[in-house]
């Protein structure tokens, strides 16, 4: 399809009143958009898209997800909200995957202790005892395995293990004669840390196809992605590059990861992106270690992007920041809960931030019982940075949350959680705002927002719909079609 001519679409934000004036043409050549104005004349070649009045956008951008865990997740049992709130429906589900493949390992994503508290191997060997079985909890931090997993792995596996693998102390007694003998033992929790990389190399080193995840994002919009998974290296760079090779990943993308990253030859649809440091408040970095990180990443140009969901985190990473130094590019991930001394110091330090209005609407209901009531209308902020003038945009973290960025709009708009209670109506912003997070440039979240002009790549996204209309409901539903470079990748 070298040449396309989509008819009367709204290219402005207009009113619902005004919607149908002003419907221009847009001619698309080669992937690159050729020319816009009224009553553009089809040549013999051109295919034609009337769109009827419908919203012509940019093309959406997720700002933080991880495509390679979104697509496991997409083949793994949900067990957790909102597919699964309680204990007796999570029994349920493990119980009907019981029998099937019993050779094959069973994934499950999304846990939550809400659900049947702190579960171990021994919970998970009451209901799936004959099958290696693996369950994510939804911070993407701990993976429980059952008895059959342990087993499985081996061993020698385990015994090589990282440390986070938990392990208790007993004494085992032993008498001989008249003496009794304690000799230490450990047995295995089943509850494994921080060691995603690891598990992955015992089970097979493979990775997941991206096509399904791809071509989910797209029917949101989604023409660009930013992947800020820690551990993206080499290894991932060339799997991205051969999905995008073979039309599997659809999205032009950057990939964010360790310092070997920078060593990747950049593509046109394939970018390096930031240096991730991802903070755990229970096991902070040594602070001058960190500062090394940082002043090591800038050295070659790098910026730096810093996991920070709790304030803790927060403190510790601008500390840091103000220790190392600043450059252009370094951004805050998540900013969880920013109160305003914090939320002064990310502006005075010229940060972005990069944050998740839709956990208030997927999580919001467990915050108000869980987090500290003085914490609370700090939670993920979104008027608060605007007003303030730090640039902010927003991703999914999906598959930890959920990957559609018009229930993000919806969330930022509406700050709503799952019962209707607000959490935070001082963060509100308008539906405008909203798609604005989405619309920033790949390398400058929350920067001036991306426009449909002539010369630029045809990146878009159509909606069936006037924008006055959608913006009352913020729906993908009104997603018709998503353009990368000219090529359609999703027509609903």
């Amino acid at each position: 399809m070298d040449s396309l001519l989509i008819k009367r679409a709204q290219l402005t934000l207009a009113s619902a009143e005004d919607s149908h004036k002003g419907l221009i043409d847009l001619k698309i050549c080669r992937g690159i958009i050729a020319e816009i104005g009224p009553n553009l004349s089809p040549t013999g070649c051109d295919t034609l898209i009337d769109a009827q009045g419908g919203a012509l956008l940019p093309g959406l951008h997720d700002h933080h997800i991880h495509l390679l865990s979104l697509a496991a997740s997409l083949q793994s049992l949900p067990c957790g909200p909102p597919d699964v709130n309680y204990e007796s429906e999570l029994i349920s589900a493990l119980r009907q995957c019981n029998d099937e493949s019993p050779q094959h390992w069973l994934r499950g994503t999304g846990y939550h202790s809400c659900i049947a508290g702190d579960i171990n191997r021994h919970w998970l060997d009451q209901w799936i005892p004959d099958r290696p079985v693996r369950i994510q909890h939804r911070s993407g931090r701990l993976w429980v395995l059952n008895s059959c997993a342990l087993e499985t792995l081996g061993k020698k596996s385990l015994a090589m293990a990282p440390i986070g693998l938990e392990k208790i102390k007993s004494d085992l007694i032993n008498s001989t004669g008249n003496q009794t003998v304690s000799t230490p033992t450990y047995h295995y929790t089943g509850r494994l840390y921080e060691a995603d990389q690891w598990l992955r190399q015992q089970l097979s080193g493979q990775f997941p196809s991206i096509a399904q995840a791809s071509q989910l994002l797209a029917s949101y919009g989604i023409t660009g992605i930013t992947d800020t998974s820690p551990n993206n290296g080499p290894q991932e760079w060339q799997y991205f590059k051969h999905s995008q090779k073979r039309r599997e990943l659809l999205q032009s993308t950057r990939l964010m990861g360790n310092h070997k990253i920078t060593f990747c030859s950049a593509k046109p649809m394939l970018k390096t992106g930031e240096y991730k440091i991802h903070l755990r408040e229970s096991q902070l970095p040594d602070f001058d270690k960190m500062c090394k990180q940082i002043v090591l990443a800038h050295r070659v140009g790098q910026a730096v992007a810093i996991h920070c969901v709790t304030l803790a985190e927060l403190v510790y990473a601008l500390s840091a920041l103000e220790s190392s130094g600043v450059i252009p590019g370094d951004r805050i991930e998540h900013a969880s809960i920013t109160p305003p001394t914090q939320r002064q110091q990310i502006k005075k330090l010229g940060l972005r931030v990069v944050t998740q209005p839709h956990f208030v609407a997927e999580r919001g209901d467990q915050y108000l019982a869980e987090v500290a009531l003085e914490d609370q209308p700090w939670l993920y902020c979104v008027s608060s940075f605007v007003k303030a003038g730090i640039p902010l945009a927003a991703g999914s973290d999906a598959p930890f949350g959920n990957p559609n960025p018009w229930l993000a709009m919806r969330a930022a708009v509406t700050r709503k959680t799952t019962s209707g209670l607000i959490v935070g109506k001082h963060e509100r912003i308008t539906p405008e705002q909203a798609l604005a997070l989405f619309l920033s440039p790949a390398d400058r979240p929350g920067g001036p927002c991306k426009r449909v002009t002539v010369g630029l790549p045809a990146d878009l996204c159509l909606l069936s719909a006037p924008w006055g209309e959608v913006r009352n409901n913020l729906d993908s539903q009104y997603c018709r079609l998503t353009m990368s470079n000219g090529k359609i990748i999703f027509q609903r």
